[in-house]
Protein backbone atom coordinates (compact mmCIF):
# COMPACT_ATOMS: atom_id res chain seq x y z
CA UNK A 1 0.00 0.00 0.00
CA UNK A 2 1.35 3.43 -0.87
CA UNK A 3 1.73 5.90 1.99
CA UNK A 4 -0.77 8.23 0.33
CA UNK A 5 -3.47 5.56 0.14
CA UNK A 6 -6.15 4.71 2.64
CA UNK A 7 -7.79 1.30 2.56
CA UNK A 8 -10.40 1.61 -0.21
CA UNK A 9 -9.53 5.31 -0.85
CA UNK A 10 -6.74 6.71 -3.05
CA UNK A 11 -5.66 10.04 -4.49
CA UNK A 12 -2.80 11.34 -6.58
CA UNK A 13 0.28 11.62 -4.35
CA UNK A 14 1.63 15.13 -3.84
CA UNK A 15 5.32 15.80 -4.54
CA UNK A 16 7.39 15.13 -1.43
CA UNK A 17 8.82 18.64 -1.31
CA UNK A 18 5.52 20.51 -1.63
CA UNK A 19 4.68 22.37 1.57
CA UNK A 20 1.31 22.66 3.19
CA UNK A 21 -0.46 23.79 6.29
CA UNK A 22 -3.29 22.53 8.45
CA UNK A 23 -5.01 24.12 11.41
CA UNK A 24 -4.18 21.90 14.37
CA UNK A 25 -7.62 22.59 15.79
CA UNK A 26 -9.02 20.78 12.76
CA UNK A 27 -6.63 17.81 12.81
CA UNK A 28 -8.90 15.66 14.95
CA UNK A 29 -11.86 16.28 12.67
CA UNK A 30 -9.77 15.56 9.58
CA UNK A 31 -8.54 12.29 11.06
CA UNK A 32 -12.10 11.20 11.81
CA UNK A 33 -13.22 12.12 8.30
CA UNK A 34 -10.29 10.18 6.85
CA UNK A 35 -11.29 7.17 8.94
CA UNK A 36 -14.74 7.46 7.36
CA UNK A 37 -13.16 7.29 3.89
CA UNK A 38 -13.02 11.01 3.04
CA UNK A 39 -10.19 11.27 0.46
CA UNK A 40 -10.13 15.08 0.72
CA UNK A 41 -9.53 14.89 4.48
CA UNK A 42 -6.68 12.39 4.03
CA UNK A 43 -5.17 14.62 1.35
CA UNK A 44 -5.39 17.64 3.68
CA UNK A 45 -3.61 15.70 6.43
CA UNK A 46 -0.80 14.61 4.12
CA UNK A 47 -0.33 18.08 2.63
CA UNK A 48 -0.56 19.84 5.97
CA UNK A 49 1.58 17.53 8.11
CA UNK A 50 4.19 16.41 5.56
CA UNK A 51 6.45 19.42 6.35
CA UNK A 52 6.57 18.24 9.97
CA UNK A 53 7.45 14.68 8.94
CA UNK A 54 10.13 15.94 6.57
CA UNK A 55 11.62 18.25 9.19
CA UNK A 56 12.13 15.29 11.54
CA UNK A 57 13.56 13.14 8.73
CA UNK A 58 15.97 15.85 7.59
CA UNK A 59 17.11 16.51 11.16
CA UNK A 60 18.54 12.96 11.21
CA UNK A 61 20.57 13.60 8.03
CA UNK A 62 19.58 10.45 6.18
CA UNK A 63 20.42 9.94 2.53
CA UNK A 64 17.86 10.96 -0.07
CA UNK A 65 16.80 7.35 -0.66
CA UNK A 66 16.57 6.49 3.04
CA UNK A 67 14.72 9.73 3.79
CA UNK A 68 12.07 9.02 1.17
CA UNK A 69 11.72 5.46 2.42
CA UNK A 70 11.17 6.68 5.98
CA UNK A 71 8.66 9.27 4.76
CA UNK A 72 6.65 6.58 2.95
CA UNK A 73 6.85 4.23 5.93
CA UNK A 74 5.58 6.89 8.33
CA UNK A 75 2.48 7.57 6.24
CA UNK A 76 1.92 3.85 5.72
CA UNK A 77 2.02 3.30 9.49
CA UNK A 78 -0.33 6.26 9.94
CA UNK A 79 -2.86 4.83 7.48
CA UNK A 80 -2.67 1.44 9.18
CA UNK A 81 -3.21 2.88 12.68
CA UNK A 82 -5.65 5.61 11.72
CA UNK A 83 -8.65 3.92 13.34
CA UNK A 84 -6.71 3.16 16.53
CA UNK A 85 -5.25 6.60 17.30
CA UNK A 86 -6.74 7.50 20.69
CA UNK A 87 -6.20 11.27 20.46
CA UNK A 88 -6.74 12.23 16.80
CA UNK A 89 -6.04 15.90 17.49
CA UNK A 90 -2.47 14.89 18.38
CA UNK A 91 -1.81 13.21 15.04
CA UNK A 92 1.16 15.53 14.48
CA UNK A 93 2.88 14.22 17.61
CA UNK A 94 2.16 10.65 16.51
CA UNK A 95 3.70 11.31 13.09
CA UNK A 96 6.74 13.08 14.55
CA UNK A 97 7.38 10.28 17.04
CA UNK A 98 6.98 7.61 14.35
CA UNK A 99 9.31 9.49 11.99
CA UNK A 100 11.95 9.71 14.71
CA UNK A 101 11.68 6.00 15.50
CA UNK A 102 11.94 5.02 11.83
CA UNK A 103 14.98 7.28 11.36
CA UNK A 104 16.69 5.70 14.36
CA UNK A 105 15.99 2.25 12.93
CA UNK A 106 17.71 3.23 9.68
CA UNK A 107 20.70 4.71 11.49
CA UNK A 108 21.00 1.62 13.68
CA UNK A 109 20.94 -0.65 10.64
CA UNK A 110 23.63 1.45 8.96
CA UNK A 111 25.87 1.15 11.99
CA UNK A 112 25.51 -2.62 11.91
CA UNK A 113 26.45 -2.71 8.23
CA UNK A 114 29.38 -0.27 8.35
CA UNK A 115 32.57 -1.43 10.18
CA UNK A 116 33.32 2.03 11.58
CA UNK A 117 32.35 4.33 14.42
CA UNK A 118 33.25 7.43 12.42
CA UNK A 119 30.13 9.68 12.58
CA UNK A 120 31.29 11.54 9.46
CA UNK A 121 30.60 8.43 7.39
CA UNK A 122 27.07 8.19 8.78
CA UNK A 123 26.29 11.89 8.46
CA UNK A 124 25.63 11.67 4.74
CA UNK A 125 24.48 14.69 2.78
CA UNK A 126 21.12 14.29 1.09
CA UNK A 127 20.90 14.88 -2.65
CA UNK A 128 17.69 16.83 -2.08
CA UNK A 129 18.19 20.55 -1.65
CA UNK A 130 17.78 21.52 2.00
CA UNK A 131 15.92 24.73 2.97
CA UNK A 132 19.17 26.44 3.90
CA UNK A 133 20.85 25.49 0.61
CA UNK A 134 17.86 26.72 -1.36
CA UNK A 135 17.96 29.98 0.55
CA UNK A 136 21.62 30.47 -0.24
CA UNK A 137 21.04 29.71 -3.93
CA UNK A 138 18.18 32.22 -4.10
CA UNK A 139 20.18 34.99 -2.48
CA UNK A 140 23.53 34.57 -4.30
CA UNK A 141 22.82 37.48 -6.63
CA UNK A 142 21.98 39.76 -3.73
CA UNK A 143 24.47 41.86 -1.83
CA UNK A 144 24.10 39.80 1.33
CA UNK A 145 24.76 36.41 -0.32
CA UNK A 146 28.13 36.06 1.38
CA UNK A 147 26.65 36.85 4.79
CA UNK A 148 24.00 34.18 4.30
CA UNK A 149 26.63 31.68 3.21
CA UNK A 150 28.60 32.32 6.38
CA UNK A 151 25.48 31.99 8.47
CA UNK A 152 24.81 28.45 7.26
CA UNK A 153 28.50 27.59 7.38
CA UNK A 154 28.51 28.41 11.08
CA UNK A 155 25.18 26.62 11.50
CA UNK A 156 26.79 23.40 10.22
CA UNK A 157 29.49 23.76 12.88
CA UNK A 158 26.96 23.62 15.72
CA UNK A 159 26.50 20.38 17.63
CA UNK A 160 24.20 17.70 16.28
CA UNK A 161 21.41 18.39 18.78
CA UNK A 162 21.37 22.11 18.01
CA UNK A 163 21.24 21.46 14.27
CA UNK A 164 18.44 18.91 14.68
CA UNK A 165 16.35 21.18 16.89
CA UNK A 166 16.75 24.31 14.76
CA UNK A 167 15.99 22.42 11.53
CA UNK A 168 12.77 21.03 13.01
CA UNK A 169 11.73 24.45 14.30
CA UNK A 170 12.27 25.88 10.79
CA UNK A 171 9.53 23.64 9.41
CA UNK A 172 6.57 25.34 7.76
CA UNK A 173 4.11 25.42 9.43
CA UNK A 174 6.19 25.43 12.64
CA UNK A 175 5.55 22.36 14.78
CA UNK A 176 4.21 22.60 18.32
CA UNK A 177 6.58 21.91 21.20
CA UNK A 178 4.68 18.65 21.81
CA UNK A 179 5.45 17.58 18.24
CA UNK A 180 9.10 18.62 18.58
CA UNK A 181 9.32 16.66 21.82
CA UNK A 182 7.87 13.56 20.16
CA UNK A 183 10.12 13.91 17.11
CA UNK A 184 13.45 14.56 18.85
CA UNK A 185 12.96 13.07 22.30
CA UNK A 186 13.48 16.40 24.11
CA UNK A 187 11.35 17.33 27.13
CA UNK A 188 8.83 20.06 26.28
CA UNK A 189 10.15 22.30 29.03
CA UNK A 190 13.70 22.02 27.71
CA UNK A 191 12.96 23.00 24.11
CA UNK A 192 12.75 26.78 24.64
CA UNK A 193 15.92 27.09 26.75
CA UNK A 194 17.81 24.77 24.40
CA UNK A 195 16.69 26.81 21.39
CA UNK A 196 17.93 30.00 23.04
CA UNK A 197 21.29 28.41 23.90
CA UNK A 198 21.71 27.18 20.34
CA UNK A 199 20.87 30.57 18.87
CA UNK A 200 23.27 32.32 21.28
CA UNK A 201 26.00 29.88 20.30
CA UNK A 202 25.35 30.54 16.63
CA UNK A 203 25.36 34.30 17.22
CA UNK A 204 28.65 34.08 19.11
CA UNK A 205 30.26 32.16 16.25
CA UNK A 206 29.04 34.73 13.75
CA UNK A 207 30.25 37.63 15.91
CA UNK A 208 33.67 36.00 16.26
CA UNK A 209 34.02 35.82 12.48
CA UNK A 210 32.51 39.25 11.85
CA UNK A 211 29.79 37.61 9.75
CA UNK A 212 26.89 39.75 11.03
Amino acid sequence: MRAGTLPSTAYDDMPYTRGGSVDRAEVGALVQSAVDGDAAAWKALVEGLSPLVWSVVRSHRLSDADGHEVYQTVWLRFSQHLRRIREPEKAGSWLASTARNECLKVIKSLRRLMPTDDPQLLDRVSEERTPEQSLIDAEEAASDAERIRRLWQEFEELGDRCRQLLRVLMASPPPSYQEVSAGLGIAVGSIGPMRQRCLRRLRARLDARGAV
